[in-house]
């Protein structure tokens, strides 16, 4: 069942809305919906506005969080998440740390398949957008820590960095992780991607970085097509410890 303060998406034709259930109403071209109404319905069935339309309820995945989630700037695209989480072998035995958490999409994503997450943002006001959309999220094992990663302790499976990287992070990583543990970074220049290359080398073994690049497919009548929309998001690099 859906409670109070849960968020959901109801969705029209196409069209979807990113609501609280509970106090309140949707104005739409459609008519009004009553949001206290949802908490007697159920995820997959319809509710109606005051003018009999109905509207599809759905429960929001971390690939809806990434379209609907209030941002602090622009994070990382869910294609870029998943090869993360696919080079890394992230799993539900692992406790990751992952810094420069900006709007915590990452975190979603990797909430959802980690036993443990812990999120370092070093601008207080990034993360306390981030909290919220991890509550909204409903994700208990993810813990957001406004400060610097630098001062983090502990040990992990995977540390994931999305933030202005410079040697100190590499070495902190290193000494955080598990043996046999991951280091992922993203970088959006490859100025800052040589700086993770060149101190991860000497410190962890198969440091492999892997440009991103992703292409959709355009279908009109005329014919079938790959996208000409720009294809590159940037760089991960991934590092094991030995």
């Amino acid at each position: 069942m859906i409670n109070t303060g849960q968020r959901v998406l109801l969705i029209w034709e196409g069209k979807e809305y990113y609501v609280r259930a509970g106090e309140g109403t949707l104005s739409t071209d459609k008519g009004i919906i009553d949001l206290n109404a949802l908490l007697d319905a159920s995820p997959g069935e319809n509710i109606e506005t005051h003018l009999g339309i109905p509207f599809y309820i759905r429960i929001p995945r971390p690939t809806d969080f990434f379209s609907h989630a209030r941002r602090t700037g622009a994070p990382m695209l869910p294609k870029d998440i998943g090869m993360v989480c696919a080079l890394t072998g992230m799993n539900r035995n692992d406790d990751v740390l992952d810094a420069g958490t900006g709007s915590g999409i990452a975190s979603i994503f990797f909430g959802g398949i980690a036993r443990t997450v812990t999120t370092y943002e070093i601008r207080e006001e990034f993360a306390k957008v981030c909290q919220k959309n991890i509550l909204e999220a409903g994700l208990e094992n993810v813990e957001v820590i406004a400060g610097d990663m630098l001062d983090a302790e502990g040990e992990y499976d995977v540390v994931h960095l999305d933030l202005q990287i410079t040697e100190a992070h590499i070495r902190h990583a290193h000494s955080l992780l598990r043996p046999g543990g991951y280091l992922a970074t993203y970088t959006p220049f490859l100025e800052q991607t040589f700086i993770v290359m060149d101190t991860a080398e000497p410190l962890f073994t198969d440091v492999v970085c892997h440009e991103l690049i992703g292409r959709e497919l355009t279908r009109t009548k005329r014919g079938t097509r790959p996208s000409t929309r720009v294809s590159h998001s940037g760089y991960i690099t991934v590092a094991r410890k030995k």
